[in-house]
C-alpha cells in the first residue's frame, strides 16, 4: 500500500498544511492538488458536493501525491466505509462529543480485530496500491472533530480511544458550543477564552499521544498554531481562496481604472 505521507512528516516532527475542497468540481480538486499541500480533505458535510463528486475529485487528487481525505457529514458507518472504499487515506468526523461517539468513529473506519469495518475496497484496492487489506488499520487516519462543549467536558476521555489518530477543531462550531451562541461563529480565535480552550484540546491530544489539527482562515493563524504545537493546520477552502483572489483582482482593477479614467483628456484635448 502506498505510505501516508501525513504520518512521515508528523514523525519527523514537521507540521503539515491541509486544503479544503468545497466546490464540487474535479477539475478545482486537481488545481488545488497542484498548489503544494501535504493533504487535501473533500468536505462531504458542508461542501457544495456529493458523494459522486466526491469520488472523481479523489481521482484528481491522486496524480499529485496529496495524501487525499474526506470530511464525512455525519458519524454514520455507511459513508465513512463508503469514503473509504473510494480511495480517503483519512476521515475526519463532525461532532464527536462522547468517548462512545469516539469509539464508534473509529469501529467504522478500522477492519476486524481493530474494529468493525467491512470489506469492499473498490477503488481502494487500485488507487492505494497492493495489501490494502492487511495496511489500512495502519496508513487510514481516523480524526474525530471537537466542535461542542459535551465534547470539551470529555476531552481526555475521547482522546484516550484506541485507535483514534487525532483531534480536530472546527473553531466555528466549537465557539457557537462553548459559549452557548455568546460569541459569533468564525475561524482565527483572538478571545483569550478561545485560544484557552484550543490549547486545552491541543494538550489534551499531546497527552494522549495522538494528533491535533485546527481549521484556520490565514496563513498567518496556521502558522501560529504550528507554532503552538498543532500537527496539521487547515488553511481555508477552496471558495474562500477563490472568492478572496478574485475580489482582490476586481478591486485592483478598478482602481487602477478609475485612475486611468482620471488621467484621461477633456473633449478640447487638454489633459
Amino acid at each position: 500500500m502506498i505510505p501516508n505521507h501525513l504520518k512521515a512528516a508528523w514523525a519527523e516532527g514537521r507540521g503539515t498544511l491541509n486544503g479544503w475542497l468545497s466546490i464540487g468540481n474535479s477539475f478545482t480538486a486537481e488545481i488545488m492538488a497542484a498548489q503544494g499541500y501535504d493533504s487535501l480533505t473533500v468536505d462531504l458535510q458542508h461542501g457544495f458536493l456529493d458523494y459522486s463528486h466526491m469520488t472523481v475529485m479523489l481521482q484528481a487528487i491522486r496524480a499529485s501525491g496529496t495524501v487525499p481525505m474526506v470530511r464525512v457529514p455525519w458519524n454514520e458507518p455507511g459513508i465513512i466505509m463508503k469514503a473509504l472504499d473510494a480511495g480517503a487515506y483519512g476521515i475526519i468526523c463532525p461532532m464527536v462529543s462522547t468517548p462512545g461517539e469516539a469509539a464508534a468513529l473509529v469501529d467504522a473506519i478500522r477492519y476486524p480485530p481493530r474494529g468493525n469495518r467491512s470489506f469492499g475496497p473498490t477503488r481502494a484496492s487500485f488507487s492505494a496500491g497492493a495489501n490494502y487489506a492487511s495496511e489500512a488499520n495502519d496508513n487510514v487516519m481516523c480524526f474525530a472533530m471537537i466542535e461542542t462543549a459535551e465534547a470539551v467536558s470529555n476531552l481526555d476521555a475521547i482522546a484516550a480511544t484506541p485507535g483514534l489518530d487525532g483531534l480536530y477543531i472546527g473553531p466555528a462550531d466549537l465557539t457557537l458550543g462553548v459559549t452557548n451562541g455568546r460569541l459569533a461563529p468564525g475561524f482565527d480565535r483572538q478571545e483569550e477564552e478561545m485560544i484557552a480552550v484550543i490549547r486545552q484540546i491541543l494538550e489534551a491530544a499531546r497527552k494522549a499521544g495522538i494528533r491535533a489539527a485546527l481549521h484556520c482562515g490565514s496563513s498567518e493563524y496556521a502558522a501560529k498554531a504550528i507554532g503552538w504545537g498543532f500537527d496539521m493546520v487547515t488553511l481555508l477552502n477552496d471558495a474562500r481562496l477563490l472568492a478572496a483572489a478574485a475580489g482582490e483582482s476586481v478591486s485592483k482593477a478598478r482602481a487602477l481604472v478609475g485612475s486611468a479614467d482620471k488621467a484621461a483628456p477633456d473633449a478640447a484635448g487638454a489633459y
